[in-house]
């Protein structure tokens, strides 16, 4: 197995631990019913042996009677204990579920390092359903044990060389179906694997089919999810055929084993060792084996499908943090946060040695040459990632020192590609608003987004599908600096908010900034000369250290890299 493997165990008790007394429950009427079914047969024997042997007719309605009491115990504990067991599997993939979706939406991150959000998808979809489903297969393995043993027990009183056969067979035949249940083990993570791929790349692709459109590169995307699915289709039968060859080898050994005690219960009722009515229960017993060590097979190969799926969600739970979550919480920040924004000597990518100190309520332009520097820059300011060296500090507090989930709601990284919501256009821009007095109104007016509001249907209403698929680019842009304005933060660093809107609407978006962040601290990470003109100073990096600070205007005029950056 994989290096997940431990881990992996640790998610498969961790789901079956958690659903414990539904498990318990399901497998003691698991039990019950099979231990039912077991006894039917016997009861049979008896009724022929009192009813056609001895000629015993109130026996023969005795035992009858006997048989429909059981008949109706067997069918209640088979209802409600398949309904414990269905329940357990569907509660614990749902835990799963939302331990996958904390972990995914920590604030320390590294969860989705690598991977697409389609692929989380899967894991957090069909993995997890997979590890619930174990529940469900240990009830049945539990119940399934118990008819075996019942009928071992029955075989053993009707005769020695029977229930020896019963009870040393059965381990060996279990013991064979584990052993060939590890090639489907090993294929079934493959298959998850590349399945999740391809679920990853196809949202992926739809993700930018605008793009993907306008570049006339259709073709390459569909040879690209066509490969990677044939990939998938490739894997999956794969395991297919391996749970196919699995069942098959069971079966077949399964009814060599039935056969072998019927044989040998036939040879025995043949010398006169048993009587009617115990052949009779006999070659019953026989033929009900076949539904427990049938099930036997099938719980092979779900506990095997579930390893796999639980390690494939131990990699995600147990993914290194992609900032130090700390030996504590980090401190809560003060209940009023100034702003003043520092970077000390830092170095991370392609930052080098960079010191930059930003007051209480400046508004500061950042250029750079190497969009990898302002990638950078982003993730040290939004604590995605921590300096290689030096410190990123807030009112004089080192990021690495506050607590995460307060730091990111005072200093807020508003980043070029966000996304939006399914819901109203109303509801994306209030999705991170402070609170009742947070400015809506006038975030809506200052980026520009009142215009989008008059130009649909339904205004403020209209609904907004996934990831803003139903506006256009500029208007999606609008609505997405509407919302980081409207959280009124202390602290706003926005990356380029306005590169998909024509130049009207780009110099109203910029006053619209200045006017309504005039006294809090905004960083604005762009190379606009609109929104740039209204900043209070810009800072140039180029190559990883910053060149030259200064107005937008004496910069574009002195400075060649500059103007380079932002005219050109």
């Amino acid at each position: 197995m994989s290096r997940a493997d431990l881990p992996g165990r640790t998610v498969l008790r961790r789901a079956v631990g958690g659903q414990r007394r539904a498990v318990a429950l399901g497998a003691l009427l698991g039990m019950g019913h099979q231990a039912g079914e077991a006894l039917v047969p016997v009861l049979i024997g008896l009724a022929v042996e009192r009813g056609v042997v001895d000629g015993d007719a109130w026996g023969l309605l005795r035992w009858l009677g006997v048989l429909a009491v059981v008949y109706v115990g067997l069918s209640f504990s088979f209802r409600h204990g398949a309904r414990a067991g269905e329940r357990a599997s569907v509660a614990a993939a749902h835990e799963l579920r939302a331990a996958l979706a904390e972990r995914v939406l920590a604030p320390e991150g590294g969860a989705d390092d690598g991977r697409l959000p389609g692929e989380l998808a899967t894991i957090a979809t069909e993995d997890a359903k997979r590890v619930g489903a174990v529940n469900m297969a240990l009830v049945v393995g539990i119940a399934a044990a118990t008819g075996v043993a019942v009928s071992a027990v029955v075989l053993l009183s009707v005769s020695l060389p029977l229930g020896l056969l019963v009870l040393l067979g059965t381990p060996v035949l279990l013991g064979l179906g584990h052993v060939l249940s590890k090639p489907l083990e090993r294929r079934s993570e493959t298959e998850q694997e590349r399945a999740a791929r391809a679920s990853g790349v196809a949202a992926d692709l739809v993700a930018g089919l605008r793009v993907l459109k306008g570049i006339g590169a259709e073709p390459a995307a569909v040879a690209r999810y066509r490969r990677i699915s044939q990939d998938s289709l490739t894997a999956t039968l794969r395991a297919a055929r391996a749970e196919a060859w699995q069942s098959g080898v069971v079966t077949l050994l399964t009814g060599v084993f039935l056969a072998l005690v019927a044989l040998v219960g036939g040879r025995l009722a043949a010398r006169g060792d048993i009587g009617l009515g115990e052949l009779v229960s006999s070659v019953a017993l026989a033929l009900f084996l076949i539904g427990p060590l049938s099930e036997f097979s099938w719980v092979n190969a779900e506990l095997a499908q579930g390893r796999a799926s639980a390690a494939r969600i131990a990699g995600v739970l147990d993914a290194p943090p992609a900032v130090p979550r700390g030996p504590a919480p980090g401190r809560a920040l003060p209940e009023r946060v100034e702003g003043r924004l520092r970077l000390r000597g830092v170095s991370y990518g392609t930052l080098r040695g960079v010191d930059l100190e930003v007051p209480p309520g400046e508004t500061v332009g950042v250029v750079t040459t190497d969009p990898g520097d302002a990638s950078a820059l982003l993730r040290l300011l939004g604590r995605r990632a921590d300096p290689e060296e030096g410190a990123v500090e807030l009112d004089g507090a080192g990021l690495t020192t506050l607590d995460l989930t307060a730091l990111r709601a005072a200093l807020l990284v508003a980043e070029h590609d966000a996304d939006l919501f399914e819901g109203s256009l109303l509801g994306n821009v209030t999705a991170v608003a402070a609170g009742a007095e947070a400015p809506v109104a006038a975030a809506i007016a200052a980026s520009g987004t009142d215009e989008v509001v008059r130009a649909l249907p339904e205004g403020e209403a209209t609904a907004v599908s996934a990831r803003g698929r139903s506006l256009s680019g500029g208007q999606r842009q609008r609505v997405a600096l509407a919302r980081a304005l409207a959280a009124d933060a202390p602290v706003l660093v926005l990356h380029e908010p306005a590169t998909a809107v024509d130049a009207v609407t780009e110099a109203r978006m910029a006053a619209g900034i200045g006017r309504l962040r005039a006294g809090r601290t905004t960083v604005l990470v762009t190379g606009s000369p609109a929104l740039l003109a209204v900043t209070d100073r810009v800072v140039l990096l180029d190559r990883g250290r910053i060149t030259a600070t200064g107005r937008h205007e004496r910069l574009a005029h002195e400075n060649v890299a500059y103007r380079t950056a932002v005219l050109a």
